[in-house]
């Protein structure tokens, strides 16, 4: 069979008949297929890692005082209520807003994907993390039922418990960051950043009871991390660690589709680039190159809301002005 020469090659190419060429068009147009083939790996990778990972095992003393508080069989926030409180409920949120509010598919589209990602993003971060650094939980030694002959005063081994369920041992040494934690600030803070974009709340002089309902989910995440304190399964590193980690992610997603807070029009997304040629998120025209433009003109009067212009001009809603 003969073979196609350089030049016939080309032609191939630049008239859009090769299998390259249609998927390459594929890619283009669909504007978020890098979001939606990342979070299939990104899944795929949390499956592999929740099947196959166990955490490092430091070594420990069991006269640590550090390590001696008790284990609580029952959690104030079970793993099962942790998922309804910050994840079944906002996105039931955000569902009965799109139904009831009916806002553009694509701006009702990229916040729910938003939300899904930034949950599953933080789970996978905190996992990762959890196994690398293996640091004991509070209530190791309640879980460990260490042998009655392991030396008291010398550092020793996973080896000397005697516990024989194997999550309830292993997770003993699943301690920093706080899951609960940076799920919690992931979930609700991603809402907080829902209501406060929608509402407008950081415009100059905005009512105070929309900024307290912003806060709200703020204040659910920060009572369930305060809950892993009283049950001995983390300490305070642990905890604030792991709350920063999930808002910072639930923060970044956010960015990602939406302008920021301060900005008039904070309430719609970045619009989708005209055209389909070379437009995707990884092009010069896509996703983080609007947001680094919408950065560098912050300080601009037109692009940010200005208290010194509000005070001026007032507030007017016929002009667009605050």
């Amino acid at each position: 069979m003969a073979i196609p020469s350089p030049s016939r090659r080309t032609n191939l190419s630049t008239d859009g008949s090769g299998v390259y060429d249609t998927l390459l068009r594929i890619w283009q147009r669909s504007y978020y297929a890098g979001d939606y083939l990342g979070l299939v790996l990104l899944l795929a990778a949390y499956v592999l890692l929740q099947a196959l990972g166990e955490p490092f095992h430091r070594m420990f003393r069991l006269d640590d005082p550090r390590l001696q508080f008790p284990h609580a069989e029952v959690e104030r926030v079970p793993v099962s209520l942790l998922f309804v409180y910050a994840g079944a409920i906002p996105l039931a949120l955000l569902t009965l807003w799109t139904i009831t509010l009916r806002p553009s598919i694509q701006k009702a589209h990229v916040t729910i994907i938003g939300l899904i990602i930034t949950i599953l993003l933080t789970s996978f971060i905190t996992d990762i993390i959890k196994d690398a650094v293996g640091r004991p939980r509070p209530d190791l030694i309640a879980r460990c039922k260490p042998d009655l002959s392991a030396p008291l005063h010398e550092l020793v081994t996973i080896d000397v418990c005697t516990e024989a369920d194997h999550h309830t041992l292993h997770d003993g040494w699943r301690s920093f960051p706080s899951g609960h934690s940076s799920f919690a600030f992931a979930g609700l803070g991603y809402m907080a950043c829902f209501f406060a974009s929608q509402a407008q709340a950081l415009r100059p002089r905005a009512n105070l009871a929309v900024v307290l309902l912003c806060f709200v989910p703020l204040l659910g995440a920060a009572m369930i991390a305060a809950s892993r304190l009283e049950d001995y399964r983390h300490d305070f590193a642990d905890v604030i660690t792991g709350s920063v980690l999930g808002f910072v992610v639930a923060y970044v997603n956010w960015r990602r589709y939406y302008p920021s807070l301060l900005e008039q029009g904070c309430e719609e997304p970045h619009a989708l680039p005209s055209g389909s040629g070379g437009r995707g998120r990884g092009s010069p025209n896509g996703g983080f190159q609007r947001m680094r433009d919408e950065e560098e003109g912050f300080g601009s009067t037109a692009e940010c809301f200005s208290i010194e212009d509000d005070a001026v001009e007032g507030y007017s809603r016929e002009s667009g002005t605050r």
